[in-house]
């Protein structure tokens, strides 16, 4: 053997070496190969399914949005023909009390004038009866009844002033 060199324990070492690599293969290295593909495969998928969700939300989001628009219009709209329902039924009530109104102004106007008529009618009447009656005195009546019931309210005067 030149320079001390022992091939059997060469090869020896060799076996040794491959069977502990053997068994740290076998043990070791696939066991953690597979869990760090598991480990790998694993969190590809939560990533995949969190951006799924995020362009699912994405879009739910944007339809979303879309829908507060129209709500806005929508709102805005039915606001709107509120608005003008509203204007309406008050104008017509105004116009109503306002008709009301004049047929109660046109029916105090009758009134006013029939009641003005009579009242200038029964005037009329009263001061032709006490014209009448005055005619008739003057008239009918002598003078010097006339002129004595004259000295005898004013002798009854000059008695009651004493």
């Amino acid at each position: 053997m030149p320079l001390n060199i022992d091939w059997q324990q060469i090869l020896l070492h060799l076996f040794n070496f491959v069977l502990l690599f053997t068994i740290l293969f076998l043990l070791i290295y696939r066991p953690v190969k597979k869990f760090m593909e598991k480990r790998k495969n694993y969190y590809k998928e939560m990533d995949e399914k969190a951006k799924k969700n995020f362009e699912d939300s994405a879009v739910t989001k944007e339809e979303y949005e879309n829908k507060l628009k129209n709500a806005d219009l929508e709102i805005n709209t039915l606001r709107e023909n509120a608005t003008k329902q509203a204007n309406e039924i008050s104008e017509s009530i105004i116009n109503n009390a306002k008709a009301e109104s004049n047929k109660i102004i046109a029916e105090a106007k009758v009134n006013a004038e029939k009641e003005h008529n009579l009242a200038v009618k029964n005037a009329n009447e009263e001061i032709s009866k006490l014209v009448s009656d005055a005619t008739k005195k003057i008239v009918f009546e002598d003078t010097n009844s006339a002129y004595e019931s004259f000295l005898n309210s004013v002798e009854g005067s000059e008695e009651n002033e004493k």
